[in-house]
């Protein structure tokens, strides 16, 4: 029923010229992004609500300013400086008006929340802080310290060629100390996640759970108020009616696209698409922590089992690249030289007879009911990797999962077998290496092959510590060896990330990292 009433919740929206309305697949989870590690949630709070001391511009390949104007980094890589705009203003809503702009004390609020364990509001995020965690940042970080009221000093214990680029990421999120305090005498911390306060582009007015999310323009935005006067997120799961609702009028944006929804947007004439090779790859988590699959073996039988060019043809109809490996191959530090497992049924049989599974066993695969990017057609992908494991004796049960309950449950480190996606945020191979394949990563939940190991942890953090790239490279490349030959993945496909939109949409562009940027979007009659 709530399908079929959601067009008549919009459809009064439009009569704004102004008002742009955005098809998304899923709710977020919550507005605190620091708590969350999707990017539908990022999307949906940091893209729009939220800025970052700096910003990473995907067409330059740089790192550009934000709410810091300038920084400075000190010769021997460990004290970064930063200069804060003076005129940036937090959004002023019902329940907060800010009496101050932007300041130092902002910054520290944000940043030692994540990182002191002793401060009040540590302990707010039920679920810990999955990227600042995974990210190793309270070993990382020394000391964030308020130089002035617009400059901050934040020092590390290390040299980290990572860390400024980290900086650009949704966690990375300025939050209002004044808000804090507010919420924190009241009581309330927990509002912090359903009415948030940030300086972005839009404010938020309302969320409803797999509805809708509205929001309105930040008039006061410090890079210019958005070019439309309010947006909504118009939450519809199944992308077949997305396009339906982006044909009718009822939505101008519709993300994550069947590749046959592109063709036959195609051959609309009130519809286009735009699309760009996206910094991501799709592909199966292998729980490295249940028996059997605590054996490389069965690990490397399976990746042998699976026909993935069968699946790319039905799955993605040939709009992704196969992956062999974490990270798509246009990255630095690529290991082109790594064999990959070929389709090969009759040696991944072998492989589990030398495990002692001859007999073969059961296990689980895990996968979301709705499409997404990295996962165009869920129950498909999810049935061919099914039959393929019954051909050397693996039965699969499949259990679709809702996806804020999937992403909870995996990071608990619940799955066998996991459909999963990755997106980098800012074209360095460590944004892939370290939330995936660290040991800390393990702790916070965001490595879903859930394997720890010494060597592999030392090539990576050490990576991090080199600023030459050729240096970096080889050690990187090294750990990539570690990984295709212990099979913590199936790896699946690096696609292509297109939207669709209607006639009149301007200034929308895709992003190689599934960001969003709808404060440039206007709306043509």
């Amino acid at each position: 029923m709530r399908l079929a009433l959601l067009p008549l919740l919009i459809a009064p929206l439009f009569a704004q010229a102004a008002t742009l309305s955005v098809c998304t697949e899923a709710s977020p989870d919550g507005f605190d992004v620091v708590q969350y590690n999707s990017l539908t949630t990022t999307n949906a709070s940091a893209d729009v609500l939220m800025n970052r001391l700096v910003d990473f511009d995907a067409d330059g390949g740089k790192l550009v300013p934000s709410l810091a104007s300038k920084w400075d980094v000190s010769a021997d890589g460990l004290i970064y400086t930063f200069t804060l705009r003076p005129d940036v203003q937090f959004h002023r809503t019902d329940y907060f008006k800010p009496s101050r702009p932007l300041e130092a004390d902002d910054v520290l609020f944000s940043f030692q929340r994540m990182l002191d364990a002793n401060h009040p509001w540590h302990h707010t995020a039920a679920s810990g802080y999955p990227h600042a965690q995974s990210m190793q940042w309270p070993e990382l970080i020394k000391a964030v310290e308020k130089v002035d009221t617009h400059q901050v000093r934040i020092t590390l214990n290390k040299p980290d060629a990572t860390f400024l680029a980290t900086l650009s990421m949704g966690f990375a999120s300025i939050y209002s100390a004044e808000y804090a305090d507010q919420l924190l005498k009241a009581g309330s911390q927990e509002k912090l996640n359903s009415q948030p306060i940030g300086t972005g582009p839009f404010v938020l007015k309302r969320f409803q759970k797999d509805a809708a999310v509205r929001y309105v323009a930040n008039a006061d935005y410090f890079a210019g108020k958005p070019k439309v006067d309010a947006m909504v997120f118009a939450i519809t799961p199944d992308a077949n009616v997305r396009l339906q609702k982006l044909r009718r009028g009822e939505c101008h944006i519709a993300l994550s696209p069947k590749p046959m929804d592109v063709e036959a947007a195609a051959q609309d004439a009130n519809l286009d698409s735009v699309k760009t090779a996206a910094f991501m790859t799709a592909f199966v988590g292998i729980n490295s922590q249940h028996p059997p699959l605590d054996k490389p073996a069965v690990r490397q039988a399976i990746n042998l089992a699976f026909d993935k060019a069968s699946y790319l043809k039905a799955v993605f109809e040939n709009s992704a690249e196969p992956a062999s490996g974490p990270y798509p191959p246009n990255t630095w530090s690529y290991a082109s030289d790594l064999p990959g497992y070929a389709h090969d049924p009759q040696k991944a049989r072998e492989l589990l007879k030398q495990a002692g599974l001859g007999d073969g066993f059961s296990t689980t695969i895990w996968t979301r009911p709705s499409g997404s990017v990295l996962n165009p057609n869920p129950s498909l992908g999810a049935q061919l990797l099914q039959a393929d494991l019954a051909e050397i004796g693996i039965k699969a049960q499949i259990r679709v999962i809702e996806w804020g309950e999937l992403i909870r449950r995996a990071k608990a480190g619940e799955h066998d077998l996991l459909f999963m996606g990755w997106a980098g945020d800012n074209g360095d191979p460590d944004n892939f290496l370290t939330p995936q394949f660290s040991c800390a990563s393990v702790e916070s939940g965001l490595n879903f092959a859930r394997y720890c190991d010494a060597k592999l942890d030392t090539l990576i953090a050490d990576g991090k510590t080199l600023s030459d790239q050729a240096k970096r490279s080889a050690l990187y490349k090294d750990a990539q060896a570690i990984i295709h030959e212990q099979a913590l993945w199936l790896p699946l496909a690096h696609p292509t990330a297109y939207a669709l939109i209607r006639k009149g949409v301007e200034g929308y562009s895709v992003s190689p990292f599934g960001r969003q940027d709808f404060s440039k979007v206007s709306l043509q009659p």
